[in-house]
């Protein structure tokens, strides 16, 4: 992954993340509400990824600050912005993957048509961070 838009691309690039990785956190409650009895085993993994998906929006927030007041002018701002960036899509493809486990080996799920809807839409939703990021990243 390469910034190529100019300067204000690791900017973009970073509130897209903010924004998608305050999402995916919700999302992780949202389906331990509309799946009452979801079975444990998932409960303890949406509440690991809560946990995770709250770090790297810390993360990214920290890092907004950073190129707000200082510009990306440096190289090692720009370069942990990347990093940053390249992490959040490798932990939204790996939060859909979990995702597509819930709806392919939960039983509770799996009776209840509504939370099986909201998951994949919410799975569209991480999949459309991804993508938008990527053709950001590409952008010449």
């Amino acid at each position: 992954m390469q910034f190529s838009s100019g300067e204000q691309t690791p900017l973009r690039l970073l509130d897209e993340a903010n924004f998608w990785k305050h999402q995916e956190y919700e999302h992780t409650n949202v389906i331990r509400e509309i799946v009452p009895d979801l079975e444990r085993k998932f409960v303890e993994e949406l509440k690991e990824w809560e946990r995770s998906l709250t770090r790297t929006h810390s993360q990214v927030i920290q890092l907004t600050e950073t190129l707000v007041r200082y510009g990306n002018t440096q190289p090692v701002v720009a370069d942990q912005a990347l990093r940053l960036i390249s992490f959040s899509l490798e932990q939204s493809g790996r939060f859909v993957k979990f995702l597509f486990e819930i709806l392919d080996l939960s039983q509770a799920v799996k009776k209840n048509p509504t939370a099986a809807a909201v998951i994949k839409h919410i799975i569209r939703e991480s999949e459309y961070f991804i993508g938008i990021t990527q053709t950001i990243c590409s952008q010449g």
